[in-house]
């Protein structure tokens, strides 16, 4: 075996005891960050981001009303970070942010698709894998798992 070769597969073991519950840690505060963001710059200015709306975002899509567009899109970049950020019920929350990944992708900013891809990567691998050990939804599952086996034993 070469040397190259060896330090390869020492380097690869090496990458493999990273544990996916830093990984997802780190894909959930990237991703969620993402989000909040887009939704603290909207709440900044809220007739800026109606405007916004109509003029650009929705401009290809007249027949979507601004307004309402800009109170969903804000209250999604809001409630869904929060969730995914805490782990709680992280897989179900990462649905309408892809949703809106594509929705910005294919109708607003089509020339943007590495940032999109990136996000929808994120969003994917914590739908595919799930939060992690370091999250709300790992909790709840110890606690039902529990709670399943005692009323299986009876108690």
């Amino acid at each position: 075996m070469t040397a190259v070769v060896h330090h390869a597969r020492r380097f690869r073991d090496l990458a493999n005891r990273i544990p996916y519950s830093a990984v997802a840690l780190l894909a959930r505060a990237s991703i969620a960050t993402i989000f909040w963001r887009a939704a603290s710059t909207k709440l900044a200015n809220f007739d800026l981001t109606i405007a916004l709306f109509q003029d650009e975002y929705l401009a290809n899509l007249p027949f979507l009303p601004a307004a309402p567009m800009a109170y969903l899109a804000t209250a999604v970049e809001l409630a869904m970070p929060a969730l995914i950020a805490v782990g709680l019920m992280t897989r179900l929350a990462t649905l309408p942010l892809i949703g809106m990944a594509i929705f910005i992708q294919l109708f607003v900013y089509p020339s943007s698709w590495p940032d999109h891809l990136i996000w929808i990567a994120l969003l994917a691998l914590l739908l595919a894998r799930g939060p992690g050990a370091i999250s709300l939804d790992a909790v709840l599952a110890r606690q039902l798992d529990r709670n399943g086996a005692a009323m299986r034993a009876g108690a």
